[in-house]
């Protein structure tokens, strides 16, 4: 699948306005926990579409492209 996959993500905000996504909640509910997040940059969905905040993040050892995008998460489909 092709796309935007739209999930709940829980994140820490810090007083200088940084954001730390530290779990995601997939569309069957199913949690897991952000291991590391190792770069945030602005950057295109090239799968998606549109431009938002991509974070990289390890999940279960696996490296993640995660967006932020006017306060709506999503991983690529």
């Amino acid at each position: 699948m092709v796309g935007k996959t739209f999930v709940k993500v829980t994140a820490e905000h810090d007083e200088s306005g940084q954001v730390r996504p530290l779990l995601l909640t997939w569309t069957d509910g199913k949690k897991y926990e952000i291991d590391r997040v190792t770069d945030v940059r602005q950057a295109p969905s090239l799968k998606g579409g549109g431009l938002g905040t991509r974070y990289t993040v390890r999940v279960r050892g696996k490296e993640v492209y995660l967006f932020e995008d006017e306060g709506r998460w999503f991983v690529e489909g």
